[in-house]
C-alpha cells in the first residue's frame, strides 16, 4: 500500500482498522493521526515527522480528503479506538509499555487494561512528565532492556513523535501516538455520544460543548475551503 499526499502530508487510505492491523503487523513503526489541523498547518518538521512514519486517517477531514483523491473507501480510524483494537488483536500473544499522562491516569489505565484483558503483559510503563534528559535516556534504555513488542506514547504532538523516533532507532517494534487518549479511557475526559462519533459529527459536539473553542474552529475554516475546491 502506497500513502497519498496531502498538502505534503502522507496518509495511507486504509479501509479499515482491520487493514491498518495487517499492515503494522508486518511492517512495524510508527503509527500517526492525522486530521484536518494537521494537514492545513503542516510544517517543515511535522510533514517530516509524519512522512518518514505511518500516518494514518484519524479525522473526518483527511477522510473526506482521501475520498476526493478517489480512495473511495478509506474511513476514519479514531486513534482513541485503535490502540484499544491493538490491545485487543495482540494481548495475548505481545507485550507493552505505556508511557503518558499524569501519574494517576497512567495507574488507572494499566489497571483497567489488566482488568479488561486477562493475561496482557505490560512490561512496563509511567507517566508522561520527563523532567530531565537522565528521566529521557533511563526510559529509552529500559524500553530496549525489555523489547516491548507494542509501545503506546500520549504526550501530544509533535513531542510524542519525537520521543518514540528515538524509542525505535533503538528497539523496533510497534508504536502508536495516542495524545489524552489514556484519559478518554479512564473517564477523565468524555468523548462525545455514540450517535455523533458515528455521523461524523464529533468536532460539532465538542464546538457545543465547548463554545469558547471557536476559534480553533475558524482556523480550520481554510481547510474545508480548500477540500471543496479540491485543492489537496
Amino acid at each position: 500500500m502506497e500513502a497519498v499526499s496531502l498538502n505534503g502530508v502522507k496518509v495511507y487510505p486504509y479501509n479499515s482498522a482491520q487493514q491498518l492491523l495487517k499492515y503494522i503487523d508486518v511492517h512495524k513503526g510508527i503509527l500517526v493521526a492525522i486530521n484536518a489541523d494537521k494537514i492545513l498547518h503542516a510544517t517543515d518538521q511535522t510533514r517530516a515527522i509524519i512522512n518518514r512514519n505511518i500516518g494514518y486517517c484519524d479525522g473526518v477531514g483527511a477522510m473526506l480528503a482521501l475520498r476526493k483523491k478517489g480512495y473511495k473507501d478509506s474511513c476514519k480510524i479514531p486513534g482513541c479506538e485503535l490502540w484499544l483494537k491493538i490491545v485487543d488483536a495482540y494481548h495475548k500473544k505481545k507485550s507493552f509499555y505505556l508511557v503518558g499522562a499524569r501519574p494517576e491516569v497512567i495507574n488507572e489505565t494499566v489497571s483497567k487494561l489488566r482488568q479488561e484483558f486477562k493475561g496482557i503483559r505490560i512490561v512496563g510503563y509511567r507517566d508522561g512528565y520527563i523532567r530531565t534528559n537522565e528521566e529521557r535516556l533511563k526510559l529509552i534504555e529500559d524500553v530496549e532492556k525489555k523489547k516491548p513488542d507494542v509501545i503506546f506514547v500520549a504526550m501530544g504532538s509533535p513531542k510524542q513523535e519525537l520521543l518514540m523516533e528515538e524509542m525505535q532507532r533503538r528497539h523496533n517494534a510497534i508504536y502508536q501516538g495516542l495524545g489524552g487518549s489514556f484519559d478518554v479511557y479512564t473517564g477523565h475526559v468524555k468523548r462525545a455520544p455514540q450517535w455523533w462519533i458515528d455521523h461524523n459529527l464529533e468536532g460539532a459536539y465538542r464546538l457545543f460543548k465547548q463554545p469558547y473553542k471557536i476559534k480553533r474552529y475558524i482556523k480550520a475554516l481554510p481547510f474545508w475551503i480548500n477540500l471543496y475546491l479540491n485543492k489537496y
